[in-house]
């Protein structure tokens, strides 16, 4: 299977916990009905990415990065590349690559849809489709900067970074009320 096939699978499999994020989903499948190219950064200016959240054993804690051309604190994640067989294997491949961590435990299903736009710093990208999954972290490893932060570090879930995304609450809200 293609990662095109596997997206529009998980796509179409994701089931939504609300209103917005069906019309996310609706939105999604239709921007890659009309560029089958969508999956990748040097298609369309509005693309898919693939994102995750990457929780501590007790869910407490959020692994976050400092994101260098964003200059905020985000949740781990990227663009898909040609080696990437399935949507879930580039959340997880970006999750690792950011974090330094190995044996994460990737939820198989995307959590949430998010759909933002981007600032000029980020080049011919203007806006990302992203998918975002959830892992968990084994033990207490600290994690490794990679070349695409300025730092990673875990944050209290209900204490995050004065610099973090601005809808980043929000979406950790929407995350916990799908773990429960």
């Amino acid at each position: 299977m293609s990662l095109l096939a596997d997206t529009l699978t998980v796509l179409t499999a994701y089931a939504p916990t609300d209103d917005d994020q069906q019309r996310l989903r609706e939105q999604y499948l239709r921007h890659l009905a009309q560029h089958p190219d969508g999956i990748w950064r040097q298609g369309p200016p509005a693309h898919l990415t693939a994102s995750c959240f990457v929780l501590d054993p007790s869910r407490t804690r959020v692994l976050l990065t400092l994101h260098r051309k964003g200059g905020f604190w985000v949740q781990l994640g990227g663009h898909l590349e040609a080696g990437d067989q399935t949507l879930a294997g580039a959340a997880l491949r970006e999750a690792a690559e950011e974090s330094g961590l190995a044996d994460l435990d990737l939820r198989p299903s995307p959590v949430g849809l998010h759909r933002h736009d981007l600032s000029a710093a980020f080049g011919r990208c203007r806006e990302h489709l992203d998918v975002t999954y959830v892992a968990t972290a084994p033990g207490d490893r600290p994690p490794v900067v990679s070349n695409e932060s300025v730092d990673v570090a875990w944050w209290p879930v209900d204490q995050l970074p004065p610099t973090a995304a601005p809808d980043l609450r929000e979406r950790l809200d929407q995350l916990a009320g799908v773990l429960r």
